[in-house]
């Protein structure tokens, strides 16, 4: 077909248009896909509460604003499917970039290979382009201020394209992905999602030598804090000191001294009958300038204690305990009893490693090794330092320590002598401590006899454990 001039130029400028506006829409979709996947429902929230607490702005532009907020909530109620439709179109773009170049040489006469190729090397060069633009980093960067300059685009988009939703549909607005993760929140997922992305980033920045080791070390505590629960990081109760709610303020202030602790809990009967926390402060100002204070019963000065629970995660002990502006918590288990104690220092330790002045007592010692493959452990070493060492997976979730371990294979009380086999490694107590004979030292090697990749499998018999050994608590 033959086109005048003019014709032929007014086509081409048209054609040359609509391919600008598609790989500008290309883009733009780009950038919301990656917005999508980072904007929370709490971010949009506390967007709303900001734009209604601005005293600055009139009312209509807060509602402009506040309808467009709630534009975008439609938008990530089903975050796969807008995804999925922006997805779409930026892949239509960038073929009908293809085709209207390719028609472009076509209508100026062009063999059909020339277009073809034309067609080709053009939609090559948007690709290169987005890769060089970064669209969707941008809009990841700052995903709800993407969202929300695209919403209205976003939203027609989504329309237009209804089947997007049908995968999702099935499953009651879920993908497969999200199907594994049924007990997790939209909000959740997303951020599991960014966490891991967080660790493998670091990983990367660490393997490139770009920052100091102890640096990168305290990056990756950061990011596992909300895997540590606080029954991990928790002197446990047996190694509690307390003191009796009818002890006197002499006999307090000669305990805060000997132990160097400066808090102590105070309890009644017995370590579950918690009456609260005992501060050596308030000791000294109770007794400093009135010696007939020293008689006084320490229940008259102790404080309410903060109680958390042990499956609390140690990010957001260390929140609360910043917020309440409390030093110390009392860690109780889901029956309601005491399982331990834990301080802020317990929760900085996660991340900057073990801190200690010069009042501070020995720290446990660590694993030593004491022949071929055959390590001595204290008996609260962390089973991770154990799976570390041996390179091997334990994965018991319900105890934290070698003790704990070796006490659940068991299924009682281990004294020394007592050993026991699990994931090819043999454990034996061989040393005791303290007024309760409670083990205090651990053997780990592997196991060499036949038979001893059996969990639970001991060398010998240990006997009843005594009355002592069944105490949960001691009081000081």
């Amino acid at each position: 077909m033959e086109y005048s001039s003019t014709t032929l130029i007014a086509i081409t400028v048209v054609l040359v248009f609509v391919a600008a506006v598609s790989v500008w829409f290309s883009l733009t979709m780009a950038a919301a896909e990656g917005a999508v996947a980072r904007v929370t429902r709490s971010s949009l929230n506390n967007l709303i509460l900001e734009v209604q607490t601005d005293s600055e702005t009139s009312q209509f532009l807060k509602m402009k604003k506040i309808d467009r907020i709630h534009l975008v909530q439609r938008l990530i109620s089903n975050r796969y499917a807008t995804a999925g439709s922006c997805a779409f179109f930026r892949v239509a773009c960038n073929v009908i970039d293809g085709v209207l170049v390719a028609s472009l040489a076509s209508i100026w006469g062009a063999e059909l290979w020339v277009g073809l190729l034309a067609g080709f090397l053009f939609a090559a060069i948007v690709a290169v382009v987005s890769v060089l633009v970064r669209p969707r980093t941008a809009g990841m960067a700052k995903p709800v201020d993407s969202l929300l300059s695209h919403s209205r685009t976003v939203s027609i988009v989504v329309w237009l394209t209804p089947f997007a939703r049908l995968g999702s549909d099935k499953n009651g607005g879920k993908t497969g992905r999200r199907s594994k993760n049924d007990d997790l929140s939209d909000d959740e997922e997303l951020e599991k999602i960014q966490l891991e992305q967080g660790k493998a980033a670091i990983d990367r920045l660490v393997e490139s030598n770009e920052f100091d080791p102890e640096v990168s070390e305290m990056l990756r505590n950061v990011l596992t804090l909300s895997d540590t629960l606080t029954r991990e990081i928790m002197v446990p109760r047996t190694d509690m000191i307390c003191m009796e709610r009818d002890t006197t303020l002499s006999a307090a202030l000669k305990l805060f001294s000997r132990s160097g602790f400066s808090r102590v809990p105070v309890i009644g009967e017995d370590m579950d009958d918690l009456v609260g926390v005992a501060y050596l402060k308030d000791a000294v100002r109770a007794t400093a300038f009135n010696p007939a204070a020293l008689d006084r019963q320490v229940e008259t000065i102790v404080r309410q204690p903060m109680l958390v629970p042990e499956s609390k995660p140690v990010d957001d002990l260390f929140h609360e305990m910043q917020r309440s502006r409390q030093h110390v918590a009392v860690v109780v288990d889901e029956y309601g009893g005491i399982a331990g104690m834990v301080t802020i220092e317990d929760a900085l330790e996660q991340i900057v490693g073990e801190l200690e002045d010069e009042h501070d007592r020995t720290q446990r010692s660590e694993p030593e090794k004491i022949g071929d493959n055959k390590w001595k452990m204290p008996a609260r070493t962390p089973i991770a330092d154990l799976e570390e060492i041996f390179e091997i997976d334990i994965d018991e979730d319900d105890v934290d320590t070698v003790y704990g371990l070796l006490t659940k294979i068991l299924g009682r009380v281990p004294i020394v002598g007592a050993s026991a086999v699990t994931r090819g490694l043999k454990l034996t107590a061989v040393d005791s401590a303290g007024r309760r004979k409670k083990v205090s030292t651990i053997v780990v090697e592997p196991a060499h006899v036949e038979g001893d990749e059996e969990d639970g499998k001991t060398s010998e018999e240990d006997g009843e454990p005594s009355a002592d050994e069944d105490k949960t608590a001691s009081k000081e």
